[in-house]
């Protein structure tokens, strides 16, 4: 039984000067993509024309952080709009659901009278648990449930409501096969779209480019660009591993651009909100003597050469800063950038305004409308957090303003850092600041809650885990 209901607020849409009929929501997030990976932030190969065309047409966030350092806890906290001291999943064990009484977007949406479809990676819970996304508000879901699962793009099938969908001519090799699986993905992210233009949606497409053990088909546009590159890099797993992860980013811009397009062609662009973002700060791939920060540089600016510390798997900004971006066509203004300092806490509490309904009461999160739309429209004031906050099971992390507090392994010394002055975060300033030190430590106990378990109730349904590596 869930605990949270949510209250429909019929007058909120005409306060926000929307349509009758809330708007549609695409929330698009890709695994892994660095926040310098888009032609748009002047990055050195790749040209990503649709994810500049959304930030272009609406705004970009400079500073929107992500809920966690991997995968299942930051889906984890964009779901339930509560941070990860809160949350159900801390870790990326694959196994590891949410609980049944967790409340989910989809949930919160379904009163509003959204259809709600997932497509892509879920990670809160596989087969035979109390966390697969049909449990948790989802109509539809399509793609991985299990994490791991999602690690190779020719798996032996894929997920739909629970059930197996065999893909032809796939044998387990984690590169090769018949079947393209994110192919399906999109296809179905698609004809989601198409069947359900004409009710309110949510559409999830947590995509899995271009993070995985690299493999796509040889005709696809985006491989025939890179295969033939000369880029010589160490510590790769495969002939390409460059090329191909350039690729999978190209792929997954032009697959961008089809559905820009389909919403024109449905004419509904107008009524509907698009989200793009990573999923968790980028991974330094392919890293060597003349490229120490990646070939591909995800947390490298190309204009000042200042690098965000660490990536994905810890907390300090190269391993939370994401790609952030939002279009609204007619009611966000184009070519925005904005400064607000927020992460995925506040999605949750943003679709539910753009929606017309209460958000649950127990969300860490704060609506982002009056940012996004304009504090004239809405008529309030954009909150800002007090503190935001971050941990898994070795580590925590705490943001004030621009003060950025770090504990990077279990009974280490915290760490702070001053953002503003130091955004490599190379100057630690505790001896210097305890008294801030002292607060936000104080904040960072506030924060957290011993972990609630979800519910496994037939391990024999799950992933068997020999598709892919358990990494």
């Amino acid at each position: 039984m869930k605990k949270i209901i949510t209250t429909i607020l019929l007058c909120c849409c005409g306060a926000l000067g929307l349509e009758a009929r809330p708007p549609n929501i695409i929330y698009m997030m890709l695994d892994e993509w660095g926040y310098f990976e888009s032609s748009g932030m002047e990055h050195r190969i790749l040209d990503t024309p649709n994810m500049d065309r959304i930030a272009d047409e609406g705004v970009r966030f400079t500073q929107f952080l992500a809920g966690a350092n991997v995968c299942a806890p930051t889906r984890n906290v964009l779901m339930t709009g509560q941070h990860s001291g809160h949350t159900t999943v801390r870790g990326n064990k694959g196994t590891a659901p949410i609980r049944d009484e967790d409340f989910t977007i989809a949930e919160m949406l379904k009163p509003a009278g959204y259809v709600s479809g997932g497509f892509g990676k879920w990670g809160l819970g596989d087969v035979g648990s109390s966390g697969v996304p049909e449990r948790q508000g989802f109509d539809t879901f399509f793609g991985y449930y299990h994490q791991v699962h999602a690690h190779t793009y020719y798996p032996r099938y894929l997920i739909r409501n629970s059930e197996r969908v065999p893909l032809a001519g796939n044998t387990g090799d984690l590169h090769h096969g018949e079947t393209f699986s994110h192919y399906l993905i999109h296809e179905e992210s698609m004809e989601f779209i198409r069947n359900n233009h004409d009710r309110p949606f949510f559409a999830y497409l947590a995509w899995t480019p271009p993070h995985g053990h690299w493999g796509m088909p040889e005709d696809d546009p985006a491989w025939i660009k890179y295969r033939d590159k000369d880029w010589k890099a160490e510590n790769q797993k495969g002939t390409h591993d460059p090329q191909m992860y350039a690729a999978m980013v190209e792929m997954a811009d032009r697959q961008v651009g089809e559905i820009l397009d389909l919403l024109q062609e449905l004419d509904i662009d107008d009524n509907t909100i698009v989200f793009l973002s990573g999923d968790n700060g980028g991974q330094p791939y392919f890293q060597n003597e003349r490229y120490p920060h990646g070939f591909l540089a995800p947390n490298l600016n190309p204009r000042t050469g200042e690098r965000f510390r660490g990536g994905k798997g810890n907390f300090y900004e190269g391993g939370l800063r994401i790609p952030f971006m939002v279009r609204y066509p007619g009611r966000i203004d184009p070519g925005r950038v904005s400064e607000h300092l927020g992460y995925f806490p506040d999605i949750m509490p943003t679709l539910a305004e753009f929606a017309g309904i209460a958000a649950p009461a127990n969300t860490d999160g704060y609506t982002l409308v009056p940012t996004l739309l304009g504090r004239d429209v809405v008529n309030h004031e954009q909150r800002r957090h007090k503190y935001l906050y971050w941990e898994d099971f070795k580590s925590r992390a705490v943001r004030m303003d621009q003060w950025k507090a770090i504990q990077p392994k279990k009974d280490a010394a915290w760490e702070l850092y001053h953002l503003d002055h130091d955004i490599e975060e190379l100057n630690d300033l505790a001896a210097e600041h305890p008294e801030i030190l002292t607060k936000m430590k104080q904040f960072a106990d506030d924060a957290h809650e011993p972990v609630c378990d979800g519910e496994v109730y037939d391990l024999s349904l799950a992933f068997d885990g020999h598709e892919a590596p358990t990494e």
